[in-house]
């Protein structure tokens, strides 16, 4: 194995190590399932102690680029393109602004794949959303159980045929729930109006749409479905700039 030249500069040599393995992937034109050299080349191709050669290998380990097989060794892996976001998207650390950012993001993705879901759709995706609205538990005012809002927009997700999208749907949704039981009392006078205003669209409503192959009546309900939120946001958004503005003055 030919010596890997460590740079001497503001970079930690843990950094280096890191880069300088994932250009040898690269150049080396490892595959998913191919051997790795064990610890021992590795840290004398680099010139570099074990203990940062491991530390560099544990990142790309978390990252899930690399595994350790029984009588193997360590192995290139693909990791999933979401892995590191789900490790750190935690609604309990994460700032309002970010909450709200993903929140804004999550309502724009499920905007964006409604052509997908309509191209994709078949008969027995129809039926399994039947059953999601049949067995889903609604409260007042548009308040779904956790569970139904979960099941009901990850099979969306899954009818995308997209597995990174998909899977965004399990870590998001901790995060809905936790914005929606943080804000409550903000989320719950916007849904009695909407209620009062006869603009609540629920999952049986979105059902119908798709049922009807309406893909523009579904996409208007979608964005209706997530009003709420929109008009949380915005109403969250002003109240941030008149701080500001008072503040200036």
């Amino acid at each position: 194995m030919e010596k890997l030249k460590i740079q001497n500069n503001s970079v930690t040599l843990v950094d280096q190590v890191e880069e300088k393995l994932l250009n040898y992937f690269k150049e080396k034109d490892l595959q998913q399932g191919d051997h790795i050299p064990n610890e021992m080349e590795l840290s004398a191709a680099l010139g570099v102690a074990r203990s940062v050669l491991r530390e560099a290998l544990s990142r790309l380990k978390m990252m899930g680029m690399i595994e350790t097989r029984t009588r193997r060794g360590m192995i290139l892996s693909e990791p999933s393109i979401l892995g590191g976001m789900k490790r750190v998207v935690d609604p309990r650390i994460l700032s309002e602004d970010a909450l709200f950012d993903i929140l804004g993001f999550r309502i724009a993705l499920e905007l964006g794949i409604v052509n997908d879901i309509f191209r994709n759709i078949t008969p027995e995706d129809i039926e399994d959303l039947e059953e999601i609205v049949k067995v889903g538990i609604m409260y007042e005012n548009n308040e779904y159980a956790p569970f139904s809002e979960f099941t009901f927009h990850t099979k969306l997700y899954q009818i995308t045929g997209n597995k990174t999208i998909a899977e965004f749907q399990s870590i998001v949704h901790p995060v809905m729930t936790f914005v929606k039981d943080k804000f409550k009392e903000y989320l719950a006078p916007i849904n009695i109006r909407l209620n009062e205003e006869g603009r609540i669209v629920t999952h049986q409503d979105l059902l119908k749409y798709l049922k009807n192959h309406d893909e523009e009546g579904y996409r208007k309900a979608l964005a209706q479905h997530f009003e709420v939120y929109k008009i949380f946001i915005r109403q969250k958004n002003d109240a941030i700039d008149q701080k500001k503005w008072a503040i200036k003055k």
